[in-house]
């Protein structure tokens, strides 16, 4: 079984709560827009850490993240990428890798928007932690956690906080 901690949307904001939300957890996935590269090695240095780029990160993070990340945990094939749609609305070419890969839990970010839903008609399980910075329209500030058990994705919990609009 693995803990996961899911964020998007840091925008170079380390939220103080990151670390006591996600002290459980095996390991933090980062669905892109992190924006310091020092948000990056902060969640490195606190917990393993896979992430891909966003639209806002800059030629330091692209050097060493990729767009997409495509890998198992435990029995569950799992894709993270940045701009990703949702179920009934996918960005260009999205749909199709789902299926060639046969992915099971499809994360993305960028809406700023929590969104947990499945899709019935490609079998999977799509999440967008919704944004964990203080950049942009949002009013609320999100996380995820989960547990991966074998092909089973359960105990899901949110980390929801108004935005501090200083």
């Amino acid at each position: 079984m693995r803990k996961i901690g899911l964020l998007s949307d840091t925008h170079s904001y380390y939220h103080p709560k990151i670390e006591s939300f996600f002290s459980e957890v095996d390991e933090i996935w980062h669905a892109g827009d992190i924006g310091d590269p020092e948000i990056l090695t902060r969640l490195k240095q606190f917990k393993p850490c896979i992430a891909v780029i966003g639209n806002i990160d800059g030629n330091e993070l692209r050097l060493v993240l990729k767009e997409k990340e495509i890998f198992f945990c435990e029995d569950v094939k799992v894709m993270i990428t940045h701009i990703g749609g949702y179920p009934g609305r996918y960005h260009s070419g999205i749909k199709q890798l789902l299926l060639k890969e046969n992915i099971k839990l499809f994360i993305s970010g960028h809406s700023h928007i929590l969104k947990v839903m499945n899709d019935q008609s490609l079998n999977l399980l799509h999440m967008n932690p919704g944004a964990a910075g203080i950049q942009g329209m949002h009013h609320r500030i999100t996380m995820l956690r989960f547990k991966i058990d074998k092909d089973r994705i359960e105990d899901l919990e949110v980390f929801d906080a108004a935005r501090n609009r200083d």
